[in-house]
């Protein structure tokens, strides 16, 4: 096989995506950095901007030799450097830890949808550096006291088999359901965990945003995070079992914008991505169906909250548009 084949539609699909993300976190640290006056977390940040801007230059050469046109992204003009602190210590590394959980999900995909080796090339490293930084981000995170453990509970000491189809049952009102098993103890806990984190980044949103349908859409979006925690938080107190989960992080007064509308909305849609595939994800894994069933129906919000945030970019011509195949009945069709 050549070193070189042409670039596929699946590979330049995803090599477009991967820069609107990258180029976005990229602003994002720039502003973090600035603010930060921790050492540790200006460590952690000023890393992982200068492995990313790298990847961001090796993905624009790629789109110049295939004659490409590059992407516009997120630049300079996206992020103000000179806005207040809008998050206290220690969110900037929480939501980093955040963005890299995304990445590890979006690279798995794109590596599976890449066929030449330098793009495969990539994908791969860039893995690599998400879990370094994933990792890095944890430990400091535990050491700080701001990220909590999940529950523990006992071990097991010997292994059995499910030989009812009442273990899925959790329907009935009245009727006794069966304790949480790990799995769905993961998942809530996660949720809520990372429901908290979008929370306290849309209120911080809807404090700066300029445009007053932005900044109503960030209040919806505030309102539909404290719903899922709320949600799981329920489901765990009704298992006895305490709910730990906390970001440990607030947002100050300041109204000055870090970020234009358009970055935060594309950032939000993001984050909407993560959660629809995350809670789909949890349940397939949730075997009693009224858990199921509840996450569905956050699921579907979600869904239509991200519909209409698509709709507020496209209304005002925030969303740049993704390679598009040939309009052969247009060409066809062409006025002579």
């Amino acid at each position: 096989m050549k070193d070189k084949e042409p670039l596929s539609s699946s590979e330049l699909g995803t090599l477009w995506l991967t820069f609107q993300e990258k180029t976005m976190i990229l602003r994002i640290l720039e502003y973090f950095l600035e603010k930060a006056d921790d050492q540790e977390a200006k460590n952690i940040m000023g890393m992982m901007w200068q492995e990313l801007d790298y990847y961001v230059e090796l993905i624009k050469s790629i789109f110049e030799s295939e004659g490409a046109v590059i992407p516009k992204g997120f630049t300079k003009e996206d992020v103000n450097l000179d806005a207040p602190k809008l998050f206290d210590n220690g969110f900037d590394i929480m939501f980093l830890r955040i963005l890299k959980e995304i990445s590890m999900g979006m690279y798995t995909i794109n590596m599976n949808m890449a066929y030449r080796i330098d793009v495969m090339t990539i994908y791969e490293g860039l893995t690599a550096i998400t879990h370094k930084c994933y990792k890095l981000t944890t430990i400091y995170l535990l050491k700080k006291g701001i990220l909590t453990l999940p529950p523990i509970i006992t071990m097991p000491k010997r292994t059995e088999f499910i030989e009812s189809k009442k273990y899925m049952k959790g329907f009935k009102p009245f009727s006794e359901k069966r304790a949480l098993n790990a799995i769905e103890l993961g998942f809530l806990h996660h949720g809520i965990e990372t429901n908290n984190i979008g929370m306290q980044l849309i209120t911080g949103f809807a404090q700066c945003a300029q445009d007053k349908e932005v900044r109503q859409y960030f209040e919806k979006g505030k309102e539909l995070a404290k719903k899922h925690i709320k949600t799981f938080q329920e489901i765990l107190l009704d298992n006895d079992i305490q709910v730990s989960a906390t970001t440990g992080c607030t947002v100050t007064t300041s109204t000055v914008a870090p970020f234009s509308d358009k970055l935060m909305m594309f950032c939000i849609d993001l984050l909407n991505g993560y959660s629809i595939v995350g809670e789909s994800f949890g349940t397939f894994f949730t075997l009693r169906n009224d858990l199921s069933l509840k996450t569905a129906i956050l699921v579907k919000d979600v869904y239509f909250y991200g519909q209409e945030g698509l709709e507020i970019m496209f209304k005002h011509g925030w969303y740049e548009e993704p390679p598009q195949t040939e309009d052969r009945s247009q060409l066809i069709n062409r006025k002579e």
